[in-house]
This record gives C-alpha cells, structure tokens and sequence, in this order.
C-alpha cells in the first residue's frame, strides 16, 4: 500500500529521457515506484494528474527570500515556493557571511519550500536588494569569512553571488569581481553574476559598455553563471540589437546562463539573444517585494534612482502584476524555446548549477518526493516584458498540486497571476 499515487500524468524528466504517461508512488517523502499500471486501490490517496503534466520538483533558481531582513525586497519563501508550484527556491545574494546563521534558522528551517542560496560575496548581503551602493565595494568582500560560511553551511551554499555592472564598475572596475572570484576559487563554488545595469553611475561618470563587458569574461571560469541575459538594461548581452561578441566567446567557454526574469527582462533582447543561437541554461522568475504587486511589495523598475521615494509605490512603472516561475516557463516558450528545454531549465539544469543533480531534478525511486503537478493549456496568450512590451504565445501553465517531501501543497500564493488563482 502506496500513501499517495500521483496518477495518469505526462512525466517529463529530462534527468532520466523519461517522456510518457506513468503513475508515480510515494511513501514517507520518498519516490517508491514509478510505473505505467499502478492500481489506484494501492494509494491511500490518488491525485489524479490525467491531462497534466508530472514534473520534479520546479527549481526557482533565482529568489529573493531573506524576509524582513532585506525589507520590502525579501518575499516569503513558501508564497515563491511551495504555494506558487515550485519546491526548491535559491535565494540570490540574501544572506552574506554575516547573515547566514540567521538566514538559515529563521528562513530555511521553518520554510515548507527546500531553500539553498548563492551566499552574498558582500559582507552587507542583500539588505533592501542592495539599494546602498556604498556598501559593495571590494572593501566589503571578505574572502575568508566567505570560505568560513561555506565550510559551515555547504548543503545550504550553492555558490556565490557578485554584480558587475556599470553602476559598480564606475566606482571600482573589476576590483569586487575579482576579488569575488578569489574567493570562488578558495570555496570551488561557482560565481553568479548580476549584468545589466543596477545602481547610478558615479557622479554621471560614463561607463564605456563594450569595455566594462570584454573585461568581465576573462576574469571568469567554465561552470559560473551569467544572469539576466534577456535585460533591457545596459551593461546586459545585447546593445543596439545585438548580442555583444566577447559574451557569444563567453557561452562557447562553457559559462552558463540563467534568466533571472524580474522587472528587467525584454521581449526584444530576448529574440535577438535567441537569433544569436543562445538559449539559457536556467530559468529564475528572480521575484522580489520590488517588483511584484503582492501584499507589502513595493515596485520599482529593477534600478536604484536617486529620485526614487522608498515608501511610495511607483504606478507608472509599468511591469507584470503578479507572476511565477510557471508564468516565466510559458513565456520561455512563447519566444521560441521548446517544452522539453524549459523543463530542463527548471529542473535538472537548475539542479546542477546548484551542484545538486544527486539529489534535486530528477524523479527517480528512492528520491525525495519533490513533484510539480502543472496543467498546460492551449490557446491565444498575450504577455508582457518588464517595459510593459506585449508579446504572443501559445502555452499557458497552472500549478495544479505540490508535493514536497510527500506532502501535498496546493497553488494558493498571492504572487501567482490572478487567472492561476481564480483557476485553483
């Protein structure tokens, strides 16, 4: 006697080149079979997945979960998680080697949703989304605390976490990825880098773009990730339409890319990256209090300003309401990439830019039963991109049911998109 059947379901799991219909049986929070015939008087519970689709666990790669310490930026992990379909969330530069005790007893513990990070390469972490420039700088790096906090915590850090963009670039240069990337190397952990411009450049100082990209690439190493590839910021891949050739050399040196969504993606930066033969490796929906109207979210358009009011919601910046990592999946689609690539951008790719393949992305027996239950749906879908430009697709998800560790969760998160909501 199987504790519950999830039966009927398409599964996909890109891990395995499992593509077809099965039933899929667990028992104490583990995987305990996966066949096509399981009889439902073997479940003591049946959740019927006829129709839909059977997926591991959906892995958000690119999180801002550090509630109340990094203010309004910080979501709750389980309204990204457990609530919105996905059962693993990274948090992206939250936590710093000063804040990951804490980040780990009050976030990660508590949480239903399996939390990691890319711990903070900034002694000062995320404190409001990195809102205070002054505060990340090489002066705030410190390389043996960072392989401290590693050595503390290596289930929970995934990697480390560093900007360069030419807000930081006019005060510094490289002298902060640098050093970030000394201490990557000391840990073995690879480096996520935020492009795309971030905070003002000093004193209007002009950053030259061309320059500030073709001295990145070569302070890097295969296996470190490129963020926000799709930006409509500058400093990100693409100027005046096309993609920035060093960052084509980059890809071809085995650098991987996540699309970190947020409020800065661009439907047509987007396209040309695609043109350029580019597709990323993973998908973060890069949700945060800043751009997500939710209860406490505070909207601004993914750029520090130096006119911008802290306490006052922007409504003139146009962006998506609410969305999900299963909103950014169908959006993934709708500008050409296929269903099994963003499944595996969400599952085992996430899982091995985590350096967690052994454990997370895969449904196999005797795994933990980390399972996406989604509903795909056919028809004419408009989207939006962060400049409020719309696009068409034709592929819709909604999260149907979570099961996390065994126990199921249904999609009640108020970040999902209000027709997900209405749908549940």
């Amino acid at each position: 006697m199987f504790e519950t059947i999830i039966k009927g379901g398409r599964v996909i799991d890109p891990a395995t080149g499992t593509d077809g219909v099965a039933d899929i049986a667990v028992n104490r929070g583990k995987i305990v079979a996966i066949d096509k015939n399981l009889s439902a008087k073997q479940g003591k519970k049946i959740v019927d997945a006829k129709g839909h689709l059977v997926l591991p666990g959906l892995i958000d790669t690119h999180g801002h979960i550090f509630e109340h310490v990094s203010g309004e930026f910080g979501l709750n992990p389980d309204a990204v998680g457990v609530y919105s379909g996905v059962t693993s969330v990274c948090d992206q530069g939250g936590p710093s080697p000063l804040t990951v005790g804490g980040f780990d007893k009050f976030i990660a513990e508590p949480a239903k949703t399996d939390v990691r990070c890319f711990l903070s390469s900034y002694l000062a972490g995320g404190l409001y989304g990195h809102k205070y420039v002054d505060l990340y700088g090489p002066v705030g790096i410190d390389v043996g605390a960072i392989e401290q906090s590693y050595a503390e915590n290596p289930d929970l850090i995934c990697g480390l976490k560093i900007h360069a963009e030419p807000g930081g670039y006019s005060r510094w240069g490289m002298k902060s990825l640098k050093k970030a990337k000394k201490a990557s190397k000391a840990t073995g952990l690879p480096l996520y880098i935020h492009l795309g411009t971030l905070w003002p450049e000093k004193n209007g100082k002009a950053v030259d773009i061309k320059k500030l990209v073709s001295e990145i690439v070569p302070v890097l190493s295969e296996g470190d990730i490129l963020a926000h590839p799709f930006t409509r910021h500058d400093g990100g891949f693409v100027s005046k339409g096309k993609v920035h050739p060093v960052l084509l050399e980059a890809v071809n040196r085995g650098m991987k890319l996540d699309v970190g969504r947020g409020s800065h993606f661009s439907y047509e930066n987007a396209v040309a990256v695609m043109e350029a033969g580019i597709i990323p490796d993973t998908l973060g929906a890069d949700l945060h209090g800043y751009n997500a109207r939710a209860e406490s979210a505070y909207n601004v358009n993914g750029q520090f300003r130096p006119d911008e009011e802290p306490d006052v919601v922007d409504d003139t910046v146009p962006f998506s309401p609410t969305f999900s990592l299963v909103h950014c999946m169908a959006e993934m689609m709708a500008i050409g990439i296929p269903l099994e690539h963003v499944v595996a951008m969400v599952t085992s790719n996430a899982a091995a830019m985590m350096g967690k393949s052994d454990t997370m992305g895969s449904l196999q027996t005797g795994r933990t039963a980390d399972i996406s239950v989604l509903k795909m749906t056919s028809g004419r879908y408009t989207f939006a991109d962060g400049a409020g430009v719309k696009f068409k697709g034709t592929r819709r998800f909604t999260p149907v049911v979570t099961m996390r560790k065994g126990k199921l969760y249904q999609p009640v998160s108020d970040l999902l998109p209000e027709w997900i909501r209405q749908a549940a």
